[in-house]
This record gives C-alpha cells, sequence and structure tokens, in this order.
C-alpha cells in the first residue's frame, strides 16, 4: 500500500511539474532604421528582459537591403529556437527580407516601418503619400571614396523631425550620435517580402514626418496586420517615446 501510495505521489509531481512547464520564449530581434542606432531599443529592450525575452538588437549596417538583409539573416541563423523579428523604419524593409528561408522566424513587427511589396523601394512609398518631410530635412550629403553618397539629417533639424515628442536633450544626443545610411539603400526594391507568408503586427504615431502615417496604414492593411497600434501624436521613433506600447505588441506577437 505504501509503495502504490508513493508510486501516485511521485506520479502526480511529475503530471504536475509537466503541466507548468513552459515552452521556452521566442527570441526577439530588434533592427534599427536610417538615422538610428541600436540604443534606440533601450527602452524596449528593458520591459522585454525584465518579461523573461532574450534579445539581441542588431547593428544595421544601412548600407544596402541585400547587404543588410544578409547581416540581420545571419544574426537570426546564429540563434537556437523561435524568433520574432521587429524592424523600425528602413529596418522594416530589411526584415521583410532578412526572414526568408528561415523556419524559425515566427512573427515580424513593424514598428513605423516600412513593409515594400517586391518591386518596391523605401523612396517609392515614402513619396506614395504627402506629408513626409524629411527630404527637406537632410543635411548636405557626405560623398564616399567607394561611390555613392551617405544621408544624415541636419542635426539642428533632428529634434523637430525624427523624434518630436521626445526630450530636446535626448534628441541632440540621437543626432550626434545617429548612423547615416546610402541614398543607394534607401533607392533599392525588395525582392518577395516575408510579410505575405508570416503574422504581421504595426505600430507607429500620427506625429510621424519621416513616414506618413496614411502610408504606415497603408501598408499595415496591405500586410494584414493582425493588429495595429496608432500612437496619437508620436513621432517616428514611437519605440523611444512610447516604448511600453512597441514592448506590449512585441510580447503580443511572441505569443
Amino acid at each position: 500500500m505504501f509503495k502504490f501510495a508513493a508510486a501516485v505521489a511521485l506520479a502526480g509531481a511529475l503530471l504536475s511539474g509537466a503541466a507548468v512547464a513552459q515552452p521556452a520564449k521566442p527570441t526577439v530581434v530588434l533592427v534599427h532604421g536610417a538615422f538610428a542606432d541600436s540604443s534606440s531599443w533601450n527602452g524596449v529592450v528593458e520591459i522585454l528582459r525584465k518579461d523573461g525575452f532574450s534579445v539581441v538588437a542588431a547593428a544595421n549596417p544601412l548600407r544596402s537591403v541585400s547587404n543588410d538583409a544578409a547581416y540581420v539573416s545571419d544574426v537570426v541563423g546564429s540563434i537556437a529556437g523561435p524568433v520574432v523579428l521587429v524592424g523600425h523604419s528602413y529596418g522594416g524593409q530589411v526584415i521583410s527580407t532578412a526572414a526568408n528561408g528561415h523556419d524559425n522566424v515566427r512573427s515580424l513587427v513593424y514598428v513605423a516601418a516600412f513593409a515594400p511589396d517586391a518591386g518596391e523601394s523605401v523612396a517609392d512609398l515614402a513619396g506614395k503619400f504627402p506629408g513626409g518631410t524629411l527630404s527637406g530635412a537632410l543635411a548636405a550629403p557626405v560623398k564616399l571614396s567607394t561611390g555613392g553618397v551617405d544621408l544624415y539629417i541636419d542635426q539642428a533639424k533632428f529634434h523637430d523631425q525624427f523624434a518630436s515628442d521626445v526630450p530636446a536633450e535626448q534628441a541632440a544626443l540621437m543626432a550626434a550620435a545617429q548612423r547615416p545610411v546610402t541614398e543607394a539603400a534607401l533607392t533599392e526594391k525588395s525582392g518577395e517580402p516575408a510579410w505575405k507568408r508570416l503574422p504581421s503586427w504595426f505600430v507607429y504615431g500620427t506625429g510621424d514626418k519621416n513616414i506618413p502615417a496614411a502610408a504606415l496604414g497603408f501598408m499595415a492593411e496591405r500586410a494584414g496586420s493582425k493588429r495595429t497600434v496608432v500612437v496619437d501624436g508620436a513621432s517616428h521613433v514611437v519605440m523611444v517615446s512610447h516604448p511600453e506600447k512597441v514592448a506590449e505588441l512585441i510580447e503580443e506577437a511572441a505569443k
């Protein structure tokens, strides 16, 4: 009788343990866009890590779509287990390409981001709807010895153009540390995008001056967004000014 009771207790313990065991959470890979860097995700990373997620904020080279997507693809390929790919701005075009060929990518999250279709470029989509003012806020192009030019936002115009809902002192630091993008990257056409086969989520602000809200809404609807969060008055760096809203949507996509 004692042995039977012990066996029942052991079986109960094992079943109980199996019931509470949870599958490993996906790794979240964050890809910044033009004129930003990996530190733009700091507020989001802090929340995700607190909630038990492993996070990689990749350093997007911003040289060309094909080059940048290949780099992010290598990062994704190095991760064992499921991945949620998150892109900001031009980084949305990068993740749309980088996810291809990876069975471990479960979902895509677009944060004030481009989601081009095949044959479209960032420049095409930026000019599709009125309201964007980026072209008038750019500094003089920096000529590259290898050919082409790098583009920066004029530091004096950075706060109003890129990060209007971020404190001025913080925006000044972001302006000084901004990462340039090549003009060629913004005009390179996309191949077949991963959002056609993977579920996607979108978040953006109505105060975005880099990508008009109408363009962002159009891309979200076209991609069949599972949920689109529109933050009233938020600038292009909605992940900096509203990290909790962005992290919440990423965690939804991770489920």
